[in-house]
């Protein structure tokens, strides 16, 4: 266990730095949730999912679907880890005719479906567990939502209708970092009780760090016992985790590091990495 955990946090600090140095070659982009969302997305694809770099389209794979499609770029560098394109590719974020761009879509190899506006993710997820059971396939299907999303009328009619097909082959997982591009969740428009919200809609509710590998990893395993409703995690994150100057900063919602604030970023989360080592 301990040396998956080494593994995970070794991959999330180079997912990290992927992202800080893409969106800063760009000059446009989404950092405050792409590094908050870092951790859980580097779980599901290098521990949790069945997947093959491979075979993108392998019939048996689980499924990933980002709902809040403006933090692809930790997709991208955590597809790009896994072998699903070069890692070279990442330079060409958003650029024109770059197959990454600012929200993704099926011309990257591993993305499922095109994202947008946003709200919708969990209508497309519960599509997706849907047709796995009617083709009998054992796969599951993971959706990762932001908190400021779930403000959108069509999470709930989704979560109201997961639970009633039982789609228990469905894992919603929320990014819990508590800001949306216009400020904190609790003054834009307050989601709580959360937890309560999602059980009352007949979900089963896991609650977690969303930083904490050994949480993340055991909230995902007793998903997967869940059975008759889908599940959902809240994962507790910070917005712009690993650099200091982005953590709870609305302002890294949406604007890119420029070079001198890269350069500082990356020096953070190397000294991060290097104290993470000297303690295991």
């Amino acid at each position: 266990m301990e040396k998956k955990i080494r593994l995970l946090k070794s991959k999330a600090s180079e997912v990290r730095k992927l992202i800080v140095e893409m969106l800063a070659r760009a000059g446009s982009g989404h950092p405050g949730g792409s590094l908050s969302s870092a951790d859980i997305i580097t779980c599901l694809y290098f521990e949790v999912m069945r997947h093959n770099p491979k075979d993108p389209k392998w019939p048996d794979r689980d499924k990933f679907h980002l709902s809040k499609g403006h933090c692809c770029p930790a997709v991208y560098a955590v597809l790009a880890l896994c072998g699903y394109f070069p890692k070279e590719n990442l330079w060409t974020l958003r650029r024109f005719n770059s197959m990454l761009q600012g929200h993704p879509d099926r011309r990257v190899p591993g993305i499922e479906l095109a994202s947008g506006s946003l709200g919708q993710g969990l209508s497309i997820a519960l599509g997706m567990a849907l047709g796995a059971k009617i083709d009998k396939k054992d796969s599951r299907v993971y959706c990762l939502m932001g908190d400021g999303e779930i403000q959108e009328g069509n999470i709930w009619e989704a979560a109201m209708a997961a639970a009633h097909f039982k789609a228990d082959n469905l894992c919603g997982i929320v990014d819990r970092n508590y800001f949306q591009i216009d400020g904190k969740t609790k003054d834009v428009m307050s989601i709580e009780p959360l937890v309560s919200k999602w059980k009352a809609f007949g979900w089963q509710v896991i609650e977690c760090d969303g930083h904490n590998f050994e949480e993340l990893l055991d909230a995902f395993n007793r998903a997967k016992t869940i059975k008759q409703k889908p599940t959902v995690i809240i994962a507790n994150t910070v917005k712009g985790k690993g650099v200091s100057f982005m953590e709870h900063m609305v302002d890294f919602h949406g604007r890119a590091p420029t070079e001198k604030e890269r350069d500082i970023a990356m020096e953070e989360l190397s000294e991060i990495e290097k104290s993470e080592c000297e303690t295991e």
